[in-house]
This record gives structure tokens, sequence and C-alpha cells, in this order.
């Protein structure tokens, strides 16, 4: 639903903070070997190809929260289509598309229905949302997040910041929806 759109940005950025250019996070390495750069979830490749150039840390660096809000809703509410989802799981969806990927975002949401994992929200995806208890759905969705983020090589260096953040989303989403 639309109206959660405002709310789960601001619940996002509070989970993903300011500046970080750690090396150990693939998402701070440039397609062209460039060390890149995050500021509120953004990587310095994703805003680049947004804006259309290259941008330095300190463009980075001076990125406000209202910078990436277009971006966020075009690139990935819109790609998890957001205002069609379930109040709570709309959230979950957004936050996990951050993370991982819009495709991955609706993969992991597919799996939770016990869908063949496309990665497409199709017509059988969305009746099958339609049809699914958001709380149920919801908790489902936040275990094949768990097992995904578990699988990753880099588990062991950001494991217990992605788990703890599964389980708040999970928490505020679950709130979302009157569970």
């Amino acid at each position: 639903m639309l109206s959660n759109w405002d709310k789960s940005f601001n619940l996002l950025i509070s989970h993903e903070g300011g500046f970080t250019d750690d090396p150990r996070d693939p998402g701070n390495v440039l397609p062209d070997g460039r060390p890149g750069c995050t500021m509120w979830g953004c990587t310095q490749a994703n805003w680049e190809a947004y804006v259309g150039h290259q941008v330095t840390h300190d463009d980075m660096r001076a990125l406000k929260k209202e910078d990436v809000k277009s971006l966020y809703k075009k690139k990935y509410w819109d790609a998890v289509s957001g205002d069609s989802l379930p109040s709570g799981v709309d959230y979950a969806a957004f936050d996990f598309a951050i993370n991982a990927g819009p495709k991955r975002s609706i993969q992991m949401l597919q799996r939770a229905l016990d869908l063949p994992d496309d990665g497409v929200l199709g017509p059988n995806t969305m009746v099958a949302i339609k049809n699914a208890d958001a709380t149920s759905l919801l908790r489902k969705f936040s275990n094949a997040k768990k097992a995904y983020y578990e699988s990753l090589k880099t588990f062991p260096l950001y494991g217990k910041g992605w788990l703890s953040r599964v389980a708040d989303v999970e928490k505020v989403g679950l709130s979302m929806i009157g569970a």
C-alpha cells in the first residue's frame, strides 16, 4: 500500500545509517576496480548509474537521505511492487531488496510461498501473495532471508548484523500487519 512508502523508507534509512567505505564489503568495490563506498545504504556504483556519471567519496558523503529517496522508490520499492504487497510484507520486501537486490527479494518471497523462485512478480505470485496469510508469509520470508544470509561467504563478518536486521524488520513488519 502506497501509504507505507514514506514509513518504509524512513525505517530503512534508520538501518542503513551513514557513510561506509569498508573494502571487505563487496558492495564497496566498483565494477571498474575503483574503491567504492556507500551512503544511506546506496552504493557508489548504484548512485553513479542513477546520476549518469562518476562521483567521488566526498560526493557520496554529502548525500542526504532525501537525495536517495527517488532512487530507492524507483529501483527497489517499485521493483518489488511495494504498493501491491500487504502492509508489513511491503516493508520487508523493500528492505531486503536494498541489501540483496529486488530479484532476490522476490525470489525469497516466492520461496516463502512454496512457488518456483524465478524472481518475477507475475500473476501467479501476486495471487499467491493475495491469498496468503500476511503474518505467516512475513515469518516464512524472514526465515528465507536468514537462510540466504547464512549461505554467504561474508556471513562470518556481517552475519550478526544481518540477522539482527532481519529480526527487527520482521518485528516492525508484524506490527504493521497488526499481528
